[in-house]
């Protein structure tokens, strides 16, 4: 390749990577598959390995991919976390090994499974846990002491621990957790994560420390980076002491004499990744001895002494039998291909989602086709390619009308998927039971998927009008329902009457209003008829309600069905008014970050306080910061406001504060 070629090329390809750094490293989305990033990157290297003069300072092959977000206070990590050099064949290990060998040592290999998550420190101070924080750049990370101190794994206090202690680990979110969250994400039309990865990377950097809880994420700690008082000769006595400790350790590491040995165990590894219950991409082989490890040291990115050997992707071709298309809770229509069974990362697989229309076009994929697949992120089927077309088959065309109802299905402007738009539609029935009964919006207890799915079944409910004219004789029909449960499902729904207008606006599933959208219409607009009323120009002079979320209300209730439907609700005793208070001005134009543990508020009362009297309140720190609420216990957040000169208040003064003002 010519020098001005190679140039070019290199910056196409730094754009992309680093590109797909953000997605992945800050957004916890990418849209490169793995094997995908991972070919493009050994490319860049190979261009840089014949021109070393194309190397710049700021190539992603020099440094770590991610950057700390605003969201959350920078930690600098007095220990660099450092990234992997990864191989992609067993020859790579082999000349590692040469390598190592070459600085005259005769190395044991501790080989790891690489778990495939969020990379993280964790902070001790005489047991207690200090302080928590991402990667980032292996500079500086993200301060998420209060999200990672709700994951059951790690300790808050440590039995006979050292003065000080740090430990890396991989946050990940297990299989079943995922499941239960793509599922719930699904039946509230949520853009669901695309892996566990991107689950738990999602999960942990949230603002709110109690929506990380509800994720059930889960961690391993794979490495010791400071102890004061104690000293250790190898990786493995690290490992040993640190599940001593109770931390839950890397699920294997054995110790290897010989690369040819640590290859089997890495081969071994890859044949039990089907099996278990988190994702791994890879397995680390280590220099097990630390003395050794320092006299390898590390490149401006790799350490020396270890390597990661990525899996590659399974791809297997199976025969398209049929493509079934199915409704969601918002009417748009999904197809899925249905195959002969094929055996793939450790388990068979019979179905992939093809997505949407444009993606079968530019498959051209038909019934009868023979297609490729693979799991993206070794867990979800995708259909990836067409080998070979069938005899006279043609590319699958979306049906025109509803497959559920037979209503006309609709192209909406910008989007992507066809939509059914019929309010009545059976298919859409159950999603919108289900999520006008869920906890954020009707709170309906006792009314979930499973009892969902009788009513529906039995036709005792076709719209959530439906649940309010119940009676317990129909209960007694549903499986395992007694006397109690009917009645006590009962009392649940009458309760529900009385909530507050913000949260049926939620229940009702309007396209793009979530329950903090709907709160700023049933507040604004004050009762179901004023809203159903507004006009677009009306809605859009709502601080925070933007015109796409705006047309979306319009058409919901410009709907036929709608107005019989609130009609109905209505007639049975559902509340349309909104009866919270009005936000305060005593806060307005300040913003706020509570830390700490308060006298008698918790978190969220002392956050949701401080919004009602008009006042914002942020997740961390900035020059922007007008106040920082402290309790007991405040930690880098208290710190980052006293070194800017923020004034710090306690419970006591943000009540004067409100009051005063």
């Amino acid at each position: 390749m010519e020098l001005e070629k190679a140039r070019k090329r290199a910056e196409e390809l730094r754009a992309v990577i680093e590109k797909n750094n953000r997605l992945y490293y800050d957004q916890d989305s990418p849209e490169l598959e793995d094997f995908e990033y991972d070919a493009l990157t050994r490319e860049l290297k190979a261009i840089e390995k014949e021109f070393p003069e194309l190397i710049t300072l700021d190539s992603p092959t020099q440094h770590v991919g991610g950057t700390p977000s605003s969201k959350f206070s920078k930690v600098t990590h007095s220990i660099k976390m450092e990234s992997l050099q990864d191989a992609f064949s067993f020859d790579e290990l082999r000349e590692f090994d040469a390598r190592v060998r070459d600085a005259g040592i005769t190395p044991e290999y501790v080989v790891e499974a690489k778990i495939d998550g969020l990379s993280v420190s964790l902070e001790y101070r005489n047991g207690q846990l200090v302080r928590g924080s991402t990667r980032g750049d292996g500079v500086v990370g993200e301060d998420v002491t209060e999200n990672l101190a709700t994951i059951r794994d790690i300790p808050h206090e440590l039995p006979d621990a050292p003065a000080f202690l740090e430990v890396r680990g991989e946050v990940y979110m297990p299989h079943s957790a995922f499941f239960k969250l793509k599922e719930q994400q699904e039946l509230e039309d949520k853009t669901p994560f695309k892996n566990p990865r991107n689950a738990a990377a999602g999960s942990l950097r949230q603002k709110s420390a109690k929506v990380t809880a509800e994720r059930g994420l889960s961690i391993f700690v794979f490495n010791l980076q400071q102890c004061e008082g104690r000293s250790f000769t190898t990786h493995r006595e690290t490992l040993d002491y640190i599940k001593s400790l109770g931390f839950p350790v890397s699920p294997r590491y054995n110790v290897y004499t010989t690369i040819e040995d640590a290859i089997r165990e890495i081969q071994t590894i890859g044949e039990l990744r089907g099996t278990l219950e988190y994702d791994i991409d890879g397995a680390v082989i280590k220099v097990n001895d630390l003395a050794a490890r320092r006299v390898l040291g590390s490149t401006n990115k790799f350490p020396r002494w270890a390597i990661a050997f990525k899996y590659p992707p399974e791809v297997k071709e199976s025969v398209v039998r049929n493509i079934e298309v199915t409704v969601g809770r918002t009417g748009v229509l999904t197809p899925t291909a249905v195959f002969d069974p094929i055996f793939l990362a450790g388990t068979s697989v019979s179905r992939a989602s093809l997505h949407n229309g444009d993606i079968i076009s530019s498959l051209g994929v038909g019934i009868g086709d023979t297609i490729q697949v693979r799991k993206a992120g070794d867990i979800i089927p995708e259909v990836i390619a067409v080998s070979e077309h069938g005899p006279g088959t043609e590319p699958f065309r979306m049906p025109t009308t509803c497959p559920s109802c037979g209503a006309p299905v609709v192209h909406l402007e910008g989007e992507t998927a066809l939509r059914c738009v019929n309010p009545e539609c059976p298919a859409q029935s159950l999603r919108n039971l289900i999520h006008f009964a869920s906890r954020d919006a009707m709170a309906i207890d006792g009314l979930g998927e499973a009892v969902a799915v009788q009513l529906t079944e039995k036709d005792l409910v076709h719209t959530v009008a439906d649940l309010y004219i119940l009676t317990e004789e129909q209960l007694l029909t549903l499986d395992k329902f007694k006397k109690k449960s009917a009645q006590n499902l009962l009392t649940a729904i009458e309760s529900s009457k009385k909530n507050n207008l913000d949260k049926l606006l939620f229940g009702l599933g309007i396209r793009n209003i979530g329950d903090k959208a709907a709160a700023l219409l049933a507040e604004h607009f004050g009762n179901m008829e004023a809203l159903q009323n507004a006009t677009v120009e009306q809605m859009c002079e709502i601080d925070g309600f933007g015109m796409v979320m705006a047309q979306s209300v319009k058409e919901f209730f410009a709907k036929e069905g709608t107005r019989d439907l609130l009609s109905r609700l209505e007639q049975e005793g559902v509340n349309m008014t909104w009866t919270g208070q009005k936000k305060g001005t005593a806060l307005a134009g300040k913003t706020l970050v509570v830390t700490g543990t308060l006298p008698t508020l918790s978190r969220q009362e002392a956050e949701a306080l401080i919004v009602q009297n008009g006042g914002k309140a942020a997740g961390s720190v900035s020059k922007k910061t007008s106040f920082v609420v402290a309790g007991a216990a405040a930690g880098s957040k208290l710190t980052k406001a006293q070194t800017l000169g923020i004034p710090v208040i306690d419970e006591v003064g943000l009540y004067a504060l409100i009051e005063n003002s």
